[in-house]
């Protein structure tokens, strides 16, 4: 308990000077930081839904071995749309780069 108070009162007494002499800037950080979680996110979901769409054309080519050749179409195409939201999101978070 007692190191638990002195990590917190040491946390907050290196916070509130560093508040203190802030300076009323710009907030050119934000746009960075917006730009990063922008990647990160869009890096997350893109891999899980290439995760989910991969998965998904296994399980069907395991159970109809025949239509593998027809959904090999699909495949690149949702494998392709998916990417693009990825890639967007990378193109918009190096606009963003420049703001900074």
């Amino acid at each position: 308990m007692k190191i638990k108070s002195l990590l917190t009162f040491m946390l907050v007494s290196v916070l509130i000077p560093s508040l203190a002499f802030a300076e009323d800037g710009s907030g050119n950080g934000l746009v960075a930081l917006g730009a990063g979680i922008a990647i990160g996110l869009a890096a997350l979901g893109g891999t899980l839904g290439q995760g989910k769409l991969v998965s998904s054309n296994l399980d069907s080519i395991g159970r109809n071995p025949s239509a593998a050749g027809k959904m090999l179409l699909s495949l690149i195409l949702g494998l392709v749309f998916v990417e693009s939201l990825v890639i967007f999101s990378f193109v918009i978070a190096f606009s963003l780069q420049g703001k900074v």
